[in-house]
């Protein structure tokens, strides 16, 4: 998020990412700042807060707007409508001043709704070194330039791009009942009926999850092996992913 108004201001970059792995991404930055006069910090008093769409989206996507000065951001969320609003303020601040009429969730009705949408998010979805931009579906969240300069990975992400061949992608997954909490190992495979591997499961809770599939494989019967059982799951085309993409 930029929080500078115009150029003639000192730029400021609002950088959101996943927790667990605050102190790597520090030392990444730090790493192609070079010799630059950049200061890099962790912003440990601020709250971030998904705006999950409902019935009255409309009436919230205006509570926003008005009560924007409580809030240091509040923008429609980046990577997709379907998601909502991206609420960042200082810590303890009094959401329902902010949103009149909201009801707060938990983390896991957040999860929820994103795997119910197939939108990655974290190192467990996007594992570093592993997961590539295009089958991780960033091309369709906002998540990807190619008209910028070069980049880690640009070519190869370019050339694909351009190719229009990817074979497996980020999708949403439904068990058939729902799963003893962390029961399904990081990674697990995803077989089809026949037994040829269609796949790997990435997270999930309960009875959703998001694997990356092989798109040829993604209507037929699909399981996982855990401890030994075999669990039932079925992949969906998510609605909000651009018409081409569903073919």
């Amino acid at each position: 998020f930029r929080l500078h108004e115009n150029p003639e201001e000192e730029p400021r970059i609002l950088l959101e990412c996943d927790s667990g792995v605050l102190d790597a991404i520090q030392k990444h930055l730090k790493l192609y700042k070079i010799r630059r006069k950049v200061n890099i910090t962790p912003c440990l008093d601020l709250s971030l807060w998904a705006v999950v769409p409902g019935e009255r989206a409309g009436d919230i996507a205006g509570s926003l707007a008005k009560c924007a000065d409580q809030a240091l951001i509040s923008t429609p969320d980046p990577r997709t409508e379907v998601m909502g609003w991206r609420l960042i303020t200082k810590k303890g601040a009094n959401l329902s001043e902010i949103i009149p009429g909201s009801q707060i969730g938990n983390i896991q009705d957040y999860h929820r709704h994103r795997y119910k949408q197939g939108i990655p998010e974290g190192v467990k979805d996007l594992p570093p070194g592993v997961a590539l931009p295009l089958e991780s579906n960033l091309a369709y969240m906002n998540g990807i330039s190619f008209t910028k300069g070069c980049y880690i990975g640009q070519e190869l992400t370019a050339r694909t791009h351009h190719m229009g061949v990817i074979r497996k992608r980020l999708l949403p997954v439904q068990f058939l009942a729902p799963l003893p909490r962390d029961s399904i190992p990081e990674g697990a495979e995803i077989l089809t009926e026949s037994g040829k591997s269609a796949g790997k499961f990435r997270s999930g809770g309960g009875d959703l999850g998001i694997a990356l599939l092989r798109l040829a494989n993604i209507n037929e019967p699909l399981c996982l092996n855990i401890a030994g059982d075999k669990v039932k799951l079925t992949a969906s085309i998510p609605k909000w992913w651009p018409k081409p993409a569903s073919k």
